[in-house]
């Protein structure tokens, strides 16, 4: 078997049994990445405990042992995996329990479930769930497959003390399931048909538009989805890799362009997957991702609950997670094939590491991947810095010399393909809004210095300042492989006047164009935008607003610091906050129309709601006829104004605009600006009562966005 950085340990039995625990466990820490808890230490001591105890009968047979085994490209991983007599055993150990919980039951389920979906060398083989409740008086005695016909044991349960029965029962039962695959460890991802099947249906039984309701007409979002299926077909039958720059205004709909992709061609019109032709919708903005799988998984759950259907909301989970996942997933199930360390600032894969199959070497299933928000993609720097701490948490896949940007290897990973392989980069103009984003002149950068016999597909709005700050045509003048095609820009139609002339008015606004207050007052009678300096009133107004389902939500940027007196709190940053402010129902305080929480610029772009109020903090004021920057000083209690004197302060100043860019454009219907008035009180002595908001912070922006003509309540 050999050894992957998918897991924290693994070993032949006999080897795992002949070790001292301490040993083992010393491994366990070392290739954890951070401080495991205490909890997760005593947890790893007793289950290497309890197995080695529990293996003693097998001592001489070919069998192998995994701890904490990461499940490619899913982001989940197992506590224990068994590989012996052909059979997979899936253990989740919980330690000092003495009950057996339905979650527990289910979570091991899961884990069996997505094996058998998604890793091509358990496909095929006998899966077994086990769920050891340490203390547990007792364990299952009825052995048998799932009524599903997959070759999924229904659960089982034990304590400690029956693991060995346990074993010898599934063996006796099962007894000639001939070998697992010696490449187990690193198997590769790979979808079912079954499974990909499934996600067809849920995907085409729910309109994508009630989650990223888009402004574009059908006709404009046809022209682009068929010129980049024509790409994708060019570069298959001429054996040719490609990719496509996709652009288009906020509420356009890139991303359901995206996901039309990511199904249609791995359909092509018919019933079922057209073999080895599959497509995948990856995108770093895990709210966004959070958000998309949930709302399907959840509306097709309920539709299969009003069929009579039996089927878990994990299920429908499972089947959407095929066309929509997390980039980093996909980006760290590569570097696991890489030769570390790097030798001569080369890339190159490690075949004791990854599995070559044929036509797709050492690639990932897909050919054709769909990088949404493509602009976000990391500089060089930031992912070499990532990598050589090992990452932010768990196994720690340490890289100490990264040679290139994640442009550039997610393009290396493409072209690990060995026939053919098409990207389709979907990208948002001034939307980097995080330090350490690259911008959409990476990704032509490389393409430029490492894979020049890329054919290129571009929107001529990609020339545009707010791509790449204009560099486009001078990054590709010589370039040979380039073809420009406005079906590469989502333009907008009259029935769609909301999304252009406000994407219009906003780039106006923050550009202090002399264009933003006539452009303004083209729109404000079809999507009103109101200004105010009380956020009470903000509320009202949005409340009044809103009907039926439609939702408010109250938006800030993460560099705001002084919304508490505003009654205001800014929404944690994981992506279950997200998953609730966005989807629960408007009963639920968690839900963004309560008005309580504000969503960051991180947490709502690719997303929006129906009426949106902007916080504006005094982290961005208009002096003078411009804009200046402020961060706010925790230890001091102070703004402090960022100086352009570096190219660090400039790129942050970059994103605190771009910040403001994206909340503006959040709204479908119409928003509310609250500008604070601050606090004018000065204490008896003379000094300010609040001098962190004081009205001159405030009073420049206001203003400015009154002198636009923007209406004031």
């Amino acid at each position: 078997m050999i050894k992957s950085p998918r897991c924290l340990y693994e070993s032949d039995i006999d080897s795992f049994l002949g070790k001292q625990k301490e040993s083992i466990f010393g491994i366990l820490c070392e290739n954890y990445h951070g401080d495991a808890q205490t909890t997760t230490r005593e947890a790893w001591s007793k289950e290497i405990e309890i197995l080695q105890e529990s293996l003693l009968p097998w001592k001489g047979a070919d069998g192998h042992i995994v701890f904490e085994y990461d499940i490619p490209r899913l982001g989940k991983r197992i506590d224990a995996v068994l590989l012996l007599k052909g059979i997979v055993f899936c253990l989740e150990f919980k330690v000092g329990e003495s009950d057996i919980h339905e979650a527990d039951v289910d979570q091991v389920l899961d884990y069996a479930l997505d094996l058998k979906n998604f890793h091509k060398y358990s496909c095929d083989r006998l899966i077994v769930p086990v769920l050891v409740a340490t203390k547990y008086k007792s364990h299952s005695s009825l052995i048998q497959e799932s009524i599903y016909d997959d070759r999924v044991v229904n659960p089982l349960v034990t304590g400690e003390s029956w693991i060995i029965d346990i074993i010898e029962e599934v063996i006796q039962r099962f007894p000639a399931e001939g070998f697992v695959n010696e490449n187990w460890i690193i198997s590769p991802y790979a979808p079912t048909p079954t499974i990909i099947e499934a996600a067809r249906t849920l995907y085409e039984s729910h309109s994508v538009e009630d989650i990223t309701r888009h402004e574009a007409d059908k006709v404009t979002t046809d022209k682009t989805i068929a010129y980049i299926l024509d790409v994708i077909h060019k570069s298959r039958e001429k054996g040719e890799k490609s990719i496509c720059f996709v652009t288009g205004v906020p509420g356009a709909g890139k991303t359901l362009v995206g996901l039309d992709v990511a199904v249609k061609q791995t359909y092509q019109g018919s019933d079922k997957p057209v073999e080895d032709e599959g497509a995948v919708y990856l995108s770093g903005n895990g709210p966004l991702v959070a958000v998309l799988n949930e709302a399907l998984a959840k509306d097709n759950y309920a539709k299969c609950k009003e069929r009579g259907e039996k089927k878990k909301l994990t299920d429908s989970r499972r089947e959407v997670g095929k066309f929509i996942q997390i980039i980093h997933r996909y980006r760290d199930n590569m570097l696991a094939k890489i030769k570390n360390p790097v030798e001569n600032g080369m890339l190159e894969i490690d075949p004791e590491k990854a599995v070559r199959q044929q036509d797709t070497g050492y690639g990932e299933v897909e050919h054709v991947a769909i990088f949404d928000e493509a602009q976000r993609s990391w500089t060089h720097k930031r992912l070499a810095d990532y990598l050589k701490r090992g990452g932010t948490y768990g196994n720690k896949l340490k890289v100490p010399n990264f040679p290139v940007s994640e442009a550039a290897f997610l393009i290396w990973s493409l072209d690990q393909r060995e026939d053919w392989a098409t990207i389709i980069c979907l990208v948002g103009g001034g939307q980097e809004i995080n330090t350490g984003e690259a911008g959409i002149s990476e990704w032509i950068r490389a393409l430029n210095d490492m894979f020049p016999y890329w054919k290129v597909y571009i929107s001529p709005q990609l020339t545009e300042p707010e791509y790449a700050e204009g560099k486009v045509n001078e990054l590709l003048k010589d370039n040979r492989n380039v073809t420009y095609s406005e079906s590469l820009h989502l333009g907008v139609s009259l029935r769609s006047y909301r999304a252009e002339k406000l994407s219009a008015f906003v780039h106006s606004l923050l550009a202090v164009d002399e264009n933003a207050a006539s452009i303004y007052a083209q729109i404000k009678e079809k999507y009103p935008i109101i200004l105010t300096r009380d956020m009470e009133k903000a509320r009202r107004w949005l409340h009044e607003k809103v009907r039926g389902t439609e939702r408010t939500g109250v938006l800030i940027t993460k560099e705001s610091a002084r919304y508490k007196p505003l009654g205001i709190h800014v929404l944690m940053s994981d992506d279950e906050n997200a998953v609730h402010l966005f989807l629960d129902d408007k009963t639920d305080t968690r839900s963004s129309n309560y008005l309580e929480d504000a969503a960051t610029e991180i947490q709502v772009q690719g997303l929006e709601l129906d009426y949106t109020c902007l916080l504006w903090d005094a982290d961005m004021r208009f002096e003078n006829g411009q804009w200046f920057y402020y961060s706010w000083n925790r230890q001091k209690s102070e703004w402090t104004r960022i100086i352009a004197n570096s190219e660090s302060k400039q790129e942050k100043m970059k994103y605190m605009l771009n910040a403001y860019r994206v909340l503006l454009t959040r709204a479908r219907a119409g928003m509310i600006i609250c500008v604070p008035e601050g606090n004018a009180h000065k204490t008896i002595s003379g000094f300010w009562e609040d001098s962190t908001r004081k009205p001159e912070y405030y009073d420049g922006t206001y203003q400015y966005l009154k002198g636009l003509g923007i209406d004031e309540i």
